[in-house]
């Protein structure tokens, strides 16, 4: 082939290339960049009912196996089995369950999710303690602990040491149930436990930002 060939061959071509060009730039335009997702209202309000519909289920449905586990020792240890091991572990896993699937939230938003998950539940639980007789003034802290518990382990999802922070909820937790069994003296455990709870949460929030989760 000559090259007055090539040059008219070349030329022939160039209509083709440049409409492959072009529809490879329609398709990169038509790509959309999936930006950092922030939880408008109707999520927020999600995450809190789910602290309700699918934590509380969830803990009620694993206690049924964990307490027959505990069956087999003496009443009390039995009661202490089951409340202060096995229900801190359940509950504190129940409660942040949820937020395991979230992607591309922010640090601030993940822990605000954690806290509305825990919130629901704690809501839920004071309801039938309420039911049962228990006193209000005692279940409003209580109900509130749940939610900085569960915004505890938040945290560690969001700085990506889940563990961590999820056996450290799990050890206030379970301090504030074993202090139960001391009847009146719960006042000092329990109250202790609360205390902790909310200043970590706190404490926790005041350390997150709007930089999102990779």
């Amino acid at each position: 082939m000559t090259d007055l060939e090539d040059d008219v061959s070349l030329d022939s071509e160039k209509p083709e290339i440049k409409k492959i060009h072009e529809e490879k730039l329609d398709e990169l335009d038509e790509i959309k960049i999936i930006g950092p997702h922030k939880p408008d209202l109707r999520e927020l309000l999600f995450f809190f009912l789910s602290g309700v519909v699918i934590s509380v289920p969830l803990t009620l449905y694993i206690s049924i196996f964990t307490d027959n586990l505990c069956t087999v020792l003496p009443k009390l240890y039995a009661e202490i089995c089951a409340v202060s091991i096995f229900a801190p572990f359940i509950e504190e896993f129940a409660k942040v369950y949820p937020l395991f699937y979230r992607h591309g939230e922010s640090k601030k938003s993940i822990f605000t999710l954690g806290f509305l998950v825990g919130l629901g539940f704690g809501i839920s639980e004071f309801f039938v303690y309420i039911i049962t007789g228990a006193p209000i003034a005692v279940r409003i802290p209580l109900m509130i602990f749940h939610a900085a518990s569960a915004s505890i382990t938040a945290y560690g999802i969001a700085t990506k040491r889940p563990l961590q922070f999820y056996l450290l909820a799990v050890l206030i937790h379970a301090s504030n149930n074993f202090s139960a069994f001391f009847g009146s003296l719960w006042f000092i455990g329990g109250i202790g436990a609360v205390v902790v709870a909310y200043s970590l949460s706190w404490h926790f929030y005041k350390k997150t930002s709007e930089n999102f989760v990779d």
